[in-house]
């Protein structure tokens, strides 16, 4: 990835200018902004940013430059992103499996939180030292409502739950919980449930609790109408309060999808027209990796070359990315215009997570260049 130096009046713009023949994410900073301030405006608490959405020195230095101040990371070296970008922000390392060496790594970073979801990790961090730090018991539930579960890998039952928070506390920690809903939720009632369990698992441990982070998992808007996150964040605060009354803990959430996708459109063109479906310079091994997970997006445009919307009818198209591997096409068909022809270019909204952190260069292929445009 490339990042120009200019800052473009608009993706259509850049696109009619200098018909670009390999993928480009055109990045709008005052987006990302909005985002961060509309999380600061309605969330009761902390607001941190999940890096693993989108590592980008672009998106880290402007989240700075709003006013974010702490980063949830999984690993050393997106410690060392976030401390290039932001020497003294707060680290949550909400990662729960954590090797010997990378712990003694991360101490050097001064981490403020560690979540922990089984007896094994919580001991790996005896000699961790106390001041200032924290043990969030990340919990698991079935709570149906998001794309894909994070319960099936991560999290403790609330039996064992109930006994790291004991443990943590009697090893002299500050005590919290934590947990995910699970990715691209928009459901309050996801974060409800969770809320009531978490000050049930403190209440049978004894322990009240300083913070309890209410993860990710808030949905971006790839597709229909977009999400109501006020009304996630009113229900948070509700649930919070009526769950621990006058023992509420303070708030915190880590948001990685839904901060920084908005803030991007991805800009494919098109390599051949077939009968059998459309060729794109970009695919699964690249910017597109994840609509094999959770479902294509409907926020789709596509331009001719001199910037002209192409209307018209739409039909079920299979999309092929432009690698030689036969497993490089989307799952579904995308509905695409009739008349798409070779050298339009398909706009993708709300790109901005997991496509530049997770693609390949696979081929040669899957490498976006970054464009900072005024406006998408």
């Amino acid at each position: 990835m490339r990042n120009h130096p200019a800052l473009w009046p608009s993706s259509k713009w850049h696109l009619k200018k200098f018909q670009p023949d390999a993928p480009v994410l055109y990045f709008a900073p005052a987006v990302l902004q909005a985002t961060l301030h509309r999380f600061q405006a309605g969330f009761d608490g902390l607001v941190s940013y999940a890096v693993k959405a989108n590592d980008h020195a672009c998106v880290l230095e402007n989240l700075v430059g709003a006013g974010l101040g702490a980063f949830d990371v999984a690993s050393l070296r997106e410690m060392q992103q976030v401390r290039a970008a932001k020497p003294d922000a707060v680290l949550h390392y909400h990662n729960p499996v954590r090797s010997i060496a990378e712990i003694d790594g991360a101490v050097g970073h001064g981490i403020a939180s560690w979540s922990v979801d089984c007896l094994r990790e919580l001991d790996k961090l005896r000699d961790v030292p106390r001041a200032g730090t924290e043990i969030s018991v990340r919990l698991r539930m079935p709570v149906p409502g998001a794309a894909y579960d994070f319960g099936e890998k991560f999290g403790a039952d609330p039996d064992l739950a109930v006994n790291l928070l004991i443990r943590a506390r009697d090893m002299g920690f500050a005590t919290s919980m934590t947990f995910h809903p699970g990715t691209q939720c928009s459901d309050p009632q996801a974060w409800a449930v969770y809320i009531l369990e978490a000050a049930d698992v403190a209440r049978r441990a004894g322990v009240e609790l300083c913070r309890l982070n209410v993860g990710g998992g808030f949905a971006a808007h790839r597709t229909g109408d977009a999400p109501d996150l006020e009304a996630i964040f009113d229900r948070i605060a509700s649930e919070t309060t009526r769950a621990f009354g006058v023992s509420r803990p303070k708030l915190v959430c880590e948001p990685g999808r839904a901060m920084v996708a908005e803030a991007f459109t991805l800009a494919l063109r098109v390599k051949a027209v077939r009968e059998g479906g459309i060729f794109l310079n970009d695919g699964v091994y690249g910017a597109l990796t994840e609509l094999r997970d959770i479902g294509l997006p409907d926020r789709v445009t596509v331009l001719r070359a001199d910037g002209a919307d192409v209307q018209g009818e739409v039909r079920p198209t299979i999309v092929f990315g432009p690698t030689c591997d036969s497993i490089d096409r989307l799952p579904d068909p995308m509905l695409l215009p009739i008349s798409i022809a070779e050298g339009d270019h398909v706009l993708v909204r709300a790109m901005g997570a997991y496509s530049t952190s997770i693609s390949t260069g696979f081929n040669g292929y899957g490498r976006q260049e970054i464009v900072t445009v005024a406006e998408l």
